[in-house]
């Protein structure tokens, strides 16, 4: 659990970053953000919350939070055009 929460540690950091760093467009932004923000949270969702070894029936209501998740955010930047 040390090495992923190390990892944790370095996403935030690199996530810290991020708003340093200036892209030139918003979808681009949110698009990194979002990337990063996964990965935290398949860290977190995986191993402290022990759905890495769970059975078949979780890991297709994960698939499915993911599909929204990321359906939301393309509907987001889709609609953050001007």
């Amino acid at each position: 659990y040390y090495i992923v929460f190390g990892a944790l540690l370095v996403g935030t950091v690199v996530t810290v970053g991020m708003y340093y760093v200036h892209f030139d467009s918003m979808a681009v932004t949110v698009a990194v953000a979002l990337f990063i923000a996964s990965i935290k949270a398949f860290l977190v969702a995986g191993y402290f919350m022990h759905l890495m070894s769970e059975r078949k029936m979780i890991y297709s209501m994960l698939a499915m939070t993911m599909v929204f998740f990321f359906a939301l955010g393309a509907l987001t930047i889709w609609g953050s055009h001007d």
